[in-house]
């Protein structure tokens, strides 16, 4: 049996967020875009890859000190 590829959303409104994927994919995207739209203006977050040995990746929030990717 093989063992799912996991990968988790630390920070922002996906935290906690855990995504099970059959395999690993390729190429992972370095960075991931989540747009807010409930009930008001847009919010967008951005999340970066970061890999973790335990959980396969973790996107973290891009906090506005970060420099993108």
């Amino acid at each position: 049996m093989t063992q799912a590829y996991v990968v988790r959303f630390v920070g922002g409104p996906l935290d906690g967020r855990v995504d099970s994927h059959a395999k690993a994919p390729d190429e992972p995207k370095p960075t991931v875009t989540h747009v807010h739209l409930h009930g008001g203006p847009k919010i967008v977050h951005h999340y970066d890859l970061r890999y973790a040995v335990e959980y396969g990746c973790e996107y973290h929030l891009r906090t506005e000190g970060d420099d993108a990717p």
